[in-house]
């Protein structure tokens, strides 16, 4: 069941980001949209309304208390009220450590971890005001979960946004609000510039064809669409005893991400010196040490062979 919930949506300048807004329309609900650029929101409410669905957009960049507060305002303003807030506005800076400059991190961190927080926390005071729950949906990253080259910004702030998403759980369930981070994976501008998937994607666009099974299935990539769903199920009733979660969604994997936790412990009577630590490491904590970055895919389609002319 799916009742009538007005959600608010600042959303990325990218294609995922309308493709929710619809499904809440065929569901009768109502949406407020807002970017960086003025055409996505403006199209995209645009794109609901002509079907016969409401939607406001908001033309402004999300990061300041300002800007989510005058979202929020507008969704109570058209709408009446407020109880879906989805956290989606993004940008990339991506630099390697030593060539990213204090403004591609600044910047970054303003619109993903500072927008969330500012969005999520005006959200959270109208929803307490109003006194009948409400859902933070808040989006993160692969990247944030397991790091990724060249994205020093990008990783933090959406490690930090999971971080929020559990911290802000245990704040708001008194009042009723669940939140919960999605880990979206999904075939956008970026994700064409890694080299396995690039051909794929860009044969699919050409043919209209589905991705492959290994694509959909092994790592877990699909089409912005393909993420919808789980931003409308966390927005509905069916999801009321969700909240703290970090949830993989992409191709046709749904997926729960664990939470941090202590891997291997040893003990030394008395506390540890660097020695006795350089000394137990291999053989004892360090023995399994923990992966890092997002893995390569792997196509398991063999390259056809090369040929050579002949002499």
């Amino acid at each position: 069941m799916f009742p009538a919930r007005w959600p608010s949506s600042p959303a990325r300048a990218a294609a995922s980001a309308a493709r929710t807004p619809r499904r809440w329309r065929r569901r009768g609900r109502r949406s407020s949209l807002t970017t960086w650029t003025a055409t996505r929101p403006r199209g995209s409410a645009g794109g609901i309304t002509a079907k016969g669905g409401r939607a406001a957009a908001v033309v402004a960049p999300v990061g300041s208390a300002e800007v989510a507060e005058r979202l929020v305002d507008t969704a109570v303003k058209e709408f009446g009220r407020l109880d879906v807030m989805v956290t989606n506005a993004g940008i990339l800076r991506d630099r390697v450590l030593w060539k990213m400059t204090d403004d591609d991190f600044d910047a970054v961190i303003g619109v993903h971890l500072r927008g969330t927080f500012t969005c999520a926390r005006a959200a959270a005071v109208r929803m307490r005001e109003q006194g009948s729950g409400g859902r933070l949906i808040l989006v993160s990253s692969p990247a944030g979960q397991r790091g990724n080259f060249g994205q020093t910004n990008y990783a933090a702030a959406k490690a930090g946004v999971v971080a929020m998403a559990r911290t802000w759980a245990m704040e708001l369930a008194r009042a009723n609000i669940t939140v919960n981070a999605v880990v979206p994976v999904a075939a956008t501008e970026m994700t064409k510039t890694i080299p396995a998937f690039a051909p794929v994607i860009e044969e699919a666009e050409r043919t209209g064809k589905p991705f492959p099974d290994w694509l959909r299935r092994d790592e877990g990539l699909g089409t912005v669409e393909d993420v919808a769903p789980l931003v409308v199920f966390l927005a509905s009733d069916a999801s009321a005893g969700v909240t703290g979660q970090a949830i993989g969604i992409g191709g046709d994997r749904l997926a729960l991400w664990a939470h941090p936790k202590e891997k291997a412990v040893a003990f030394a009577d008395g506390g540890w010196t660097a020695d006795a630590i350089a000394a137990a490491w291999e053989p004892g904590v360090g023995a399994d040490p923990e992966t890092y970055g997002i893995p390569a895919p792997r196509n398991p389609v063999p390259e056809a062979p090369k040929t050579t002319e002949a002499r």
